[in-house]
């Protein structure tokens, strides 16, 4: 999952547990193996929100997964996740200024290599 956000919310957002929330997030769904979750933050310091007053602010995330999960569990996944963000971000949706997103899109397998040491230790092998 990768995090991006408007450097204004340095002041109002705890980055790093959003990313640790977004992490036990999808942990608990069941569909995704701990040693293939990796969620990080991107501070975007130049960006034009809106009818670009200072105070407005957005975080967007993109969630690339494997292939082999049903459209049912992809859109469950996708709704716990933004549930859980939302939820914790439940103050800056008390002002005008403030745009969340989510996307998941599914990893063509045949245009993308890995090597994840990882996986091993975690599955116990």
């Amino acid at each position: 999952m990768a995090i991006e956000y408007s450097a204004n919310l340095d002041q109002k957002v705890d980055v790093a547990e959003l990313c640790a929330l977004v992490s036990r997030t999808i942990l608990g769904t069941g569909l995704f193996e701990p040693g293939a979750v990796r969620v990080r933050a991107f501070r975007a310091e130049a960006y034009a929100i809106a009818d670009r007053l200072p105070e407005n602010g957005f975080i967007d995330m993109n969630f690339r997964i494997g292939k082999g999960r049903t459209a049912e569990e992809k859109k469950s996944a996708g709704e716990a996740i933004f549930a859980a963000v939302t939820d914790h971000l439940s103050p800056l949706f008390a002002t005008p200024h403030f745009a969340l997103s989510l996307e998941i899109r599914e990893i063509d397998a045949e245009l993308s290599w890995k090597k994840n040491a990882i996986h091993p230790r975690l599955r116990g092998k």
